[in-house]
């Protein structure tokens, strides 16, 4: 070793891009998604029993479509279940929000790059409610 102390853990930034994450999921805001995702991110589910796996070019567009959660008035149920650092550029957060009767759990598997953190990886599943 060379005797070098450890950067500490980057929560602070993690935390930002999380709140910019659930931003853009309740606003619909396919552009500020677009920022928070790697160009090269890979989104996928087996929730319905087969895979959906979506790259970002087919993603953003989805979002950029749907009617928003804020648009309809729906509280808003987001957070962050926990952060765990591999290392000083690469990290995973447990998330949990809602979109509309939908609650998902997301795993996102983020990188950082040239000074910020992105998401790489968005692997989720999800519970229907009843309304």
């Amino acid at each position: 070793m060379d005797g070098a102390t450890p950067a500490a853990p980057d929560f602070a930034g993690v935390t930002a891009l999380m709140a910019d994450y659930f931003d853009g999921l309740y606003h619909s805001d396919a552009a500020r998604l677009g920022r928070v995702f790697h160009q090269q991110a890979v989104y996928a589910c087996a929730t319905e029993g087969r895979l959906t796996h979506l790259t970002m070019d087919a993603y953003l567009p989805l979002v950029a479509a749907r009617q928003s959660p804020a648009s309809r008035g729906e509280v808003r149920r987001d957070e962050v279940v926990s952060i765990t650092f591999a290392g000083p550029v690469t990290a995973l957060v447990q998330a949990r929000c809602a979109i509309g009767p939908k609650h998902f759990t997301d795993f996102l598997s983020l990188v950082k790059l040239d000074g910020r953190w992105q998401i790489i990886a968005k692997t989720f599943h999800f519970d229907l409610t009843e309304a």
